[in-house]
């Protein structure tokens, strides 16, 4: 993503101005048929789970191939959007270092970052290619035809993404800056080519200079995070092993494929629908009825609309757009600071993301094989502590908060609040009600949800316009193939560290700490307080996952318990000034100078960190429901 206006959490690497995304005008020719392709499997891949939930729960016959089927959607879905969000500069990347340069440096750091993901696509083509025709043989159990056909949406996606690519450089790029970059990168490739006899006898250290360092690189030079691992990873096979590179395929092929990461775009488009609708801000105005006339009574209000919000939204930026536009001009009047509010909206943030549906708790269960409905339910308790430990500190700090003027809101006005609200407020508890209660999988309470909040909105909230649904089928499909393209190609970074025996590495080190478990936890913390800064939750659970869970286990932690502090770990990290991008993405929502926000965010980020550690130290928080 480049200046795109975030729409979750995972997009806010990009953040620099809230301006809509710029769809290329030269490439309409080929993206209006391929959105509209997308926006249709999208719509297939809602309507085929809808039609297996009814099979299965109403008539008691369950479809055998719905499963298959839905895995052949949502592979070209995640691929389409993919190419998507290339044309409109949606990735998710890392922009502080290009944010700090002048000019002239970022156009050409700009250009070098999509030359290098071209070269990362060019490579990996022939690979993708091959992987698909070796699946020609193999033909699916329950409809008996080629997995080639699901397969193909890879090396499809890749050629297409490179046609954007190479579209949008010959179109936007300065010429010199275009030629400076295709020299630099040739000129790298060359070297390390000419170096891979020498680096493929460094063994181990070639972690540190293949892998973790090309991604560095990249990184630091705005390159999309999905491409920093792909290359990170490439570069490793190439210049120091002889394995071949359709491994890199395969693995991304595993890590987008599992069928767990069916209610991603599901869960995206409820955002979108509850945002387009209303609904979540119905949910703040029936709060703010009911305890905006007590001290700190708008900050409750905040959290706990955070907390119900984000149970219906599953995204932080979201969240956060919905709840400050309808509180922030009434916490002013009150006296309220705005670096204040600020600090308090991304913190609260921080505390709904474990609040289902969140998109982290389904890849981290994904990636660990720990059960969503545990997740789920966890998720919501520990959400709660941390909202009573803000709420408690906001409290603190409103002690000499203006009530002049203030009144309790008549019954009659609450009443009618409430109703309003309602069927919005339906929504989180049907989702950890059914999903908690194994009465339905996530991806099918979720397609349930979309259909629930696209009834409610048109019958209650002013409804939809046809070119909205359409506007948000895309947008969904777009962050879809932004944030699955990262677990696949971490998958493939993370296998990496596996195969070179670093995992194992690791595994004794870690399991050799003095002080057990209770030191690990505190390595655990360290750790992921560190990468939520520089690299966000999902690919950090996708690196680190199948690393740590299992030396946890050993180690007796409760994999529920090790989940909870592991997100809520990465998430202070994301909204920890001066690296942590969370933190500029609540500035803008609330319109606020960053480096203002800065001194006023360490209270709040205080208090969620002793929550953090009474977590870490007592499991029964987390554990308690299960």
């Amino acid at each position: 993503m480049t200046d795109a206006t975030p729409i979750s959490e995972t997009q806010a690497f990009a953040i620099e101005e809230q301006v809509p995304p710029r769809p290329s005008a030269r490439l309409r020719f080929l993206m209006a048929p391929l959105e509209a392709f997308a926006a249709l499997l999208l719509v297939g891949l809602i309507g085929l789970v809808l039609v297996a939930v009814f099979w299965r729960y109403v008539l008691s016959s369950p479809i055998t191939a719905a499963d298959e089927i839905a895995s052949f959607l949502f592979l070209w879905i995640v691929m389409l959007g993919a190419v998507i969000a290339i044309d409109r500069g949606e990735h998710l990347r890392l922009a502080l270092v290009i944010n700090a340069v002048g000019p002239r440096a970022r156009a050409l750091l700009e250009t070098t970052g999509l030359v290098v993901i071209g070269a990362f696509l060019a490579a990996l083509l022939p690979s993708a290619i091959e992987h698909w025709i070796d699946e020609f043989p193999v033909t699916s159990p329950a409809l008996n035809i080629s997995t080639a056909w699901r397969i193909a949406g890879i090396p499809i996606g890749i050629a297409l993404m490179l046609f954007v690519l190479a579209v949008k450089l010959w179109t936007e790029a300065p010429r010199r800056d275009l030629v400076t970059a295709l020299v630099l990168v040739a000129a790298t490739i060359g070297l390390l080519w000419l170096l891979s006899p020498v680096l493929a006898g460094l063994g181990k250290a070639n972690i540190l200079i293949l892998l973790v360092g090309v991604i560095a690189l990249c990184l630091a030079m705005g390159v999309p995070i999905a491409f920093c691992f792909g290359a990170g990873a490439m570069a490793f096979l190439v210049f120091s092993t002889k394995l071949p590179v359709t491994v890199i395929v395969g693995r991304m092929d595993e890590g987008m494929s599992s069928l767990i990461l069916l209610s991603v775009p599901v869960f995206v488009l409820l955002g979108c629908i509850l945002d387009a609708t209303g609904m979540g801000k119905a949910i703040v105005d029936f709060l703010a009825s009911m305890f905006g006339h007590v001290r700190a009574g708008m900050s409750y209000v905040m959290l706990g609309s955070l907390y119900l919000v984000s149970g219906i939204s599953g995204s932080k930026v979201l969240d956060m757009a919905t709840v400050a536009p309808a509180l922030f001009p009434e916490m002013k009047r009150r006296g309220n600071k705005p670096e204040e509010m600020v600090a308090l909206l991304g913190t609260g943030a921080i505390m709904a993301d474990t609040v289902p549906p969140s998109i982290v708790l389904i890849v981290i269960g994904s990636v660990a094989g720990i059960s969503i409905a545990a997740l789920f339910a966890s998720g919501f308790v520990v959400a709660f502590f941390l909202l009573l430990i803000l709420a408690i500190a906001a409290r603190w700090k409103a002690r000499g908060e203006a009530l002049e003027g203030v009144r309790r809101a008549p019954v009659s006005v609450i009443g009618k609040a409430l109703v309003i609200a309602a069927p919005a407020l339906v929504l989180p508890f049907l989702v950890r009600g059914a999903v908690t209660e194994g009465v339905a999988t996530a991806t099918e309470v979720s397609t349930i949800a979309v259909v629930y909040a696209l009834i409610a909105g048109m019958i209650l909230y002013g409804g939809l316009k046809a070119a909205q649904t359409y506007r948000m089928l895309i947008e969904t499909a777009a962050m879809t193939g932004a944030i699955l393209i990262i677990l696949g190609t971490a998958s493939a970074a993370a296998w990496v560290l596996t195969q070179t025996g670093f995992a194992q590495y690791l595994a004794a080190v870690m399991k050799g700490l003095p002080g057990g478990w209770i030191v690990y936890m505190a390595v655990t913390i360290a750790v992921f307080l560190t990468l939520g800064c520089l690299l966000e939750g999902l690919p950090a659970i996708v690196l680190l996952a199948p690393l740590m869970f299992p030396i946890a286990k050993d180690l007796g932690i409760h994999p529920v318990h090790y989940a909870m502090v592991v997100v809520v770990s990465m998430n202070i990290g994301l909204f920890t000034p001066p690296i942590g991008i969370g933190h500029y993405i609540a500035c803008s929502i609330g319109k606020v100078d960053p480096d203002a926000a800065m001194k006023t965010v360490w209270f709040y980020l205080g208090a969620l960190l002793l929550g953090l550690l009474a977590i870490a130290l007592v499991p029964a928080i987390s554990l308690a429901v299960l």
